[in-house]
């Protein structure tokens, strides 16, 4: 009869639920803000349409993420922007870029255009110092672009560990052995008082 209470209520727990939050995230790179979509099980958007909108609710464009769950996108507007994408079965993403950031971003790009229409005769000095700084340039452009690429499997990673070791879950396995403890107690409450 014991065995049978006890197969009984191990039936009757409930089993650990096979869910996955969405991971959103923008963030500025050089003069665009990249972002990217997925699963915290590390299942990420390829191929998803990410709508861009202002505060007003006014599309402001469209992109698709690429097979990794990554998307870029040019502000064009220094207003929050903010992204949504439907992945399907009930889960949306959206995630918003405040207008500073935005605006940080085309001040960033700003520059970048007095230097696409050089001087007409510069002088030879000049022209070694702005060829130095646009060497510099390019190293840290390409330098940022190792740095970003290096850091997306790590926040995926991070976006998994906070999923699978959230304090909800740990305060349940805290439940579970309590329970447990609970049921052993009972048991042998049991059998003394029966012996």
């Amino acid at each position: 009869m014991r065995h049978l209470f006890l197969i009984t209520a191990l039936l009757c727990a409930p089993l650990p639920a096979l869910a996955h939050k969405v991971v959103a995230g923008v963030f500025p790179s050089g003069d665009a803000i990249e972002g990217e979509l997925g699963f915290s099980n590390g299942d990420m958007a390829a191929g998803t349409e990410v709508v861009v909108t202002g505060p007003d609710g006014a599309e402001l464009g469209r992109t698709i993420t690429d097979e990794d769950g990554f998307f870029l996108f040019v502000p064009t507007a220094p207003v929050a922007h903010t992204f949504r994408a439907d992945l399907g079965a009930g889960h949306v993403a959206e995630v918003t870029m405040p207008a500073e950031e935005v605006a940080g971003i085309l001040g960033a790009a700003a520059p970048a255009t007095p230097e696409a229409e050089p001087p007409a005769a510069p002088a030879p000095a000049a022209d070694a110092g702005a060829s130095m700084a646009a060497l510099a340039e390019t190293r840290r452009r390409a330098i940022a672009e190792a740095v970003r690429n290096e850091i997306r499997p790590l926040r995926r990673e991070i976006a998994a560990y906070r999923e699978h070791n959230d304090l909800q879950t740990i305060l349940g396995g805290i439940g579970y052995i309590v329970g447990l403890f609970g049921l052993g107690f009972y048991l042998a409450a049991r059998r003394r008082l029966a012996g």
